[in-house]
């Protein structure tokens, strides 16, 4: 059974940091068939949006608004994990934030991509309020 878990989370204040971790464990074919793992978010009235993703070889992508206050990291050794920390947190930063893992695909020159993600976690709530 495929299972991603989500934890962390809760309620800080503008400025403050966070973090929320995301494990995901029966993925079919793994460790041998190389997982993208994503972070997305969505707040009330908007779409959802991705925060940031890690390909199979531990390639690490990040949308250009997260620049300077997110970052995204893995155990060692555990290439199903995935932290996501916030910095100077925002109050447009609350929002319930899912994780996401999809088997990755290849270009012909072995470079591998995450076109899309069949797992996700039921979503963890993260609110900025003063």
């Amino acid at each position: 059974e495929v299972q991603v878990v989500e934890s962390g989370g809760g309620s800080v204040r503008p400025g403050e940091s966070l973090k929320i971790h995301c494990t995901a464990s029966g993925l079919p074919g793994s460790p041998n068939l190389g997982y993208c793992m994503a972070w997305f978010r969505q707040s009330p009235g908007k779409e959802r949006e991705e925060v940031a993703h890690v390909d199979s070889e531990g390639v690490i992508s990040r949308e250009v608004w997260t620049e300077g206050r997110f970052s995204l990291s893995r155990e060692e050794g555990a290439p199903n994990t995935l932290t996501l920390e916030i910095n100077n947190t925002k109050t447009d930063d609350s929002a319930v934030y899912y994780c996401a893992a999809g088997p990755a695909a290849y270009t012909r020159r072995y470079t591998p991509y995450c076109p899309s993600y069949t797992y996700w976690g039921q979503g963890i709530q993260v609110t900025v309020s003063s």
